[in-house]
């Protein structure tokens, strides 16, 4: 299993070992003490499944006091899936990274708290799973314009699929006061 940090200190890409022959594959997609020895020791308290069509994005999404880290992956089709610092502070404010995760890659991306996540499906249809360290506030969640013009991401499909959510969503500065404060680290 390797643990590869990014650009974005915290934003951990996890490529696991995956064990293949005749049958099939297996692999291990949670196992608390590797995770921990590899940077993601966390408590994961919600699990979460999405299926979504090609050039569906979802995202921007955070939630503000109740700070969910995100340890998501694909396990049909394909996605960018794109984490952003947003924590008020960070030498990294607004800056961004963007992973590619495929059911055939078996990549996973562990997006922390403090930072808005997204992501935009590649393939005809994908399926995405994550766990959350907290559990699901709607009243606590904001969504960031996935195309503000501030945060350069260079999303792929420059008309996707989007929630009236999504497609209303304010840019980042519209957000200011109330974001996270970077503490360091």
């Amino acid at each position: 299993m390797k643990f590869s940090e990014t650009e974005l200190p915290g934003v951990i890409v996890v490529d696991p070992d995956v064990h293949g022959d005749e049958r099939g594959f297996f692999l291990e997609t949670w196992h608390r003490e590797k995770y921990a020895a590899g940077g993601i020791d966390e408590d994961f308290v919600q699990d979460n499944h999405s299926l979504s069509r090609r050039g569906a994005l979802r995202g921007l999404h955070m939630q503000l006091r109740y700070g969910q880290g995100k340890l998501v992956r694909v396990i049909e089709g394909e996605v960018l899936d794109v984490a952003v610092d947003v924590r008020r502070g960070s030498p990294h404010f607004g800056r961004h990274v963007a992973v590619a995760l495929s059911a055939s890659n078996h990549r996973q991306l562990y997006v922390p708290p403090g930072f808005a996540h997204g992501f935009l499906v590649t393939s005809e249809v994908a399926q995405f799973v994550y766990k959350c360290t907290e559990l699901y506030h709607p009243e606590d969640e904001i969504s960031i314009a996935w195309n503000d013009p501030e945060l350069a991401i260079a999303w792929p499909d420059p008309a996707p699929v989007l929630s009236p959510k999504d497609a209303e969503a304010p840019p980042l500065s519209a957000w200011m006061d109330r974001l996270p404060v970077y503490e360091g680290g």
